[in-house]
């Protein structure tokens, strides 16, 4: 028997086309193993040294119906020889399982683009489940597209038949035949992901078996039936030197708290309560206890980040995960460990809202929750990763401010970042500044709980029991220096203008921004987290056609730049590009008085990088 482990040289009669990159889209029922699908393949391309971008789309009902819209799992994946900073506008490869899945993605399609389908779920019951009139392969709808109808589940069945399996078991290997063909199709050896099989099922030895020989009959299928008329090869990307793997934000969320670990030489607890999308930050973290990271999976959301905040107080670092609904409910005890002045980690992974909304669906419509939504004078630092690969480095940023500042930080993540990966150079944890707290030992070391350092106006971090150092730290307002409650006018002026210019002052800890392009010019673009890399790649071709364009990347959204307003007043026109109805630009209005401009979307997926370029070009255009 052939050898499919590495990829077959025999392609007599096909032609090898050499492409920069390609866009392959895995749909099908949530059941169909898509989320798997795509993942192996884009680790395989990670192995192969290709960047790589990915967006995958979770259907937003926990059990939608089978075969319909609602219920399809996507998985899009964009592999490249160069830098890329999106997953794709268009579709070059999709994959469907049924004719939902192939409906839901008609619109992503590129021109001529190759559509794979089990021809084994195109039937009469299919179409109708999907809301399909007729049968598409016929009706005209696919008409300019390349069509492969492939009998995916008949082939497996019989692929895995004497193994003994039940006829459920069976299919379940259907997506690994889908990915054996994909594998072929763009000259992907075989062994890594026969080895992940191994390893996933190992107490499972008909299981590995059923899977391997899944995945080589897609293989060899694509070989024998001459399904394809071409084969692709995207070359590997030229790297700096270094150790790379992908990384999700969540994952990088989860590591930056093992990195806080060692770095402080603290017991970092990460309590949460499962919400999507953030529940994977607390599963990752909990296969890092051995450095020193310690998870809790609290009763509820007031209670994981009440545990997060008596960690703090007890001398360790707390740090909470929740999403949308989940900040709702910590905002009281936010407020607490502002007026305690204790450090705290607050991430909240954004969804598409209002209430429950549109749980596994993307948006950035938290950002003035974060900065306004608790009573009273109750400010702290906020700051947003632009990337997967940039949660980790902000979200130790904000351990760092934490515990530098002795305040909450709430870090925004979204479920585009969470879920959505790319190619990440691992760091030398060496190279990284130690964040070992100074705690105060002795009373004689200051005048009191609440007296407040002169460079930061933290106040110093003080372990229970400390002799002669004992003060409340409920949420009533404290005397300065002594902690002691106060109900004394001038001290409260005193303590809420304190806390203010303690978090204006973080302002010189983070490189809070990122510039592309001069700092004049016509026209100015603002965004701040995850359409970071659709915005970068639209400013990247405006200017390439001459448009006189740059675009300012914010991190650091609370508080914003004290640069700002003369940033914005160095140019023409000044646009906003997010993922809400314009909460960051009602915020730079309000600072600079800049007559800025929104361009925003609240559909739920990130922004078109050719979308944005029309309306980004308008803007050009008015301005002009």
């Amino acid at each position: 028997m052939t050898d499919t482990t590495r990829p077959l040289t025999v392609k007599p009669s096909k032609s090898r086309q050499t492409v920069d990159s390609a866009v392959i889209h895995f749909a099908g029922d949530s059941g169909d193993g898509m989320q798997v699908t795509g993942a192996l393949f884009t680790a395989e391309s990670a192995l192969h040294g290709n960047d790589i971008q990915t967006f995958p789309d979770f259907p937003a009902e926990i059990r939608a119906p089978a075969g319909t819209v609602a219920g399809v799992s996507g998985f899009q994946l964009r592999f490249s020889d160069h830098p890329i900073h999106t997953p794709g506008d268009t579709v070059d490869v999709l994959v469907a399982m049924n004719p939902a899945a192939l409906k839901s993605a008609i619109p992503t399609l590129k021109k001529g683009a190759l559509i794979v389908l089990d021809a084994d779920k195109f039937t009469d019951k299919d179409f109708k489940k999907a809301g399909l009139d007729s049968n598409p392969l016929e009706s005209g709808l696919l008409s300019g597209y390349t069509i492969i109808s492939a009998p995916i589940t008949h082939l497996t069945l019989s692929a895995v038949e004497s193994l003994g399996l039940s006829r459920a078991q069976s299919r379940r290997a259907k997506n690994l035949f889908a990915l054996g063909m994909m594998f072929w199709l763009y000259d992907r050896s075989l062994q890594h992901t026969i080895e992940w099989i191994e390893k996933k099922f190992a107490q499972k030895p008909d299981v590995i078996e059923a899977n391997v020989r899944a995945l080589k009959g897609g293989y060899q299928y694509a070989i024998s039936a001459e399904l394809f008329e071409n084969y692709y090869e995207v070359a590997p990307m030229v790297l700096a030197p270094g150790d790379y793997r992908q990384i999700t934000a969540n994952q990088a969320v989860a590591w930056a708290c093992a990195a806080a670990a060692c770095l402080s030489e603290q017991t970092v607890l990460l309590a949460g309560y499962p919400i999507t999308p953030a529940s994977d930050i607390l599963h990752q973290a909990a296969l890092l206890q051995e450095y020193g990271v310690a998870t809790l999976q609290a009763e509820d959301e007031m209670a994981a980040v009440g545990a997060a905040i008596g960690a703090s107080y007890g001398g360790n670092l707390g740090v909470t995960c929740t999403s949308g609904p989940g900040l709702d409910l910590k905002m009281e005890a936010i407020g607490l460990a502002v007026t305690a002045e204790l450090p705290l980690v607050v991430v909240d992974v954004q969804r598409a809202g209002p209430s429950t909304g549109m749980p596994t669906k993307t948006e950035q419509s938290d950002l003035l929750a974060a900065i306004h939504g608790r009573h009273g004078e109750c400010p702290l630092p906020v700051i947003a990763p632009l990337s997967p690969s940039d949660a980790f480095e902000c979200t130790l940023e904000a351990f760092r401010i934490a515990s530098r500042y002795m305040t909450p930080v709430i870090v925004l993540s979204d479920g585009y970042l969470a879920n959505g990966s790319e190619a990440w150079k691992i760091p030398d944890i060496n190279n990284f500044q130690l964040m070992k707290p100074n705690f105060v030992e002795h009373a004689s070391e200051i005048d009191g709980p609440y007296q407040r350092e002169l460079e930061t106006l933290a106040r110093p971090w003080i372990k229970p029991g400390t002799p002669g150092l004992m003060h409340c730290i409920g949420g009533l307002e404290k005397s300065v220096p002594s902690g002691s409650i106060s109900y004394d006018p001038q001290n409260h002026q005193q303590m809420v203008h304190d806390r203010a210019n303690k978090v204006a002052g973080v302002q010189t800890s983070l490189p809070a921004v990122q510039w592309l392009g001069p700092q004049a010019n016509k026209l100015l673009v603002v965004t701040w987290g995850s359409p970071y890399g659709a915005v970068r790649s639209a400013v990247e071709a405006l200017q390439a056609n001459g448009a006189s364009v740059s675009a300012l990347m914010i991190r650091l959204v609370n508080p914003l730049p004290a640069d700002l307003k003369q940033w914005c007043q160095a140019f023409e026109k000044v646009v906003v590009v997010e993922l809400n109805s314009g909460q960051l630009c009602q915020l730079i209005r309000a600072r600079t008085l800049v007559d800025a401009q929104s361009v925003n979307q609240v559909t739920g997926k990130p922004f078109q990088v050719e979308a944005l370029i029309e309306r980004l070009a308008e803007h050009l255009e008015e301005g002009a």
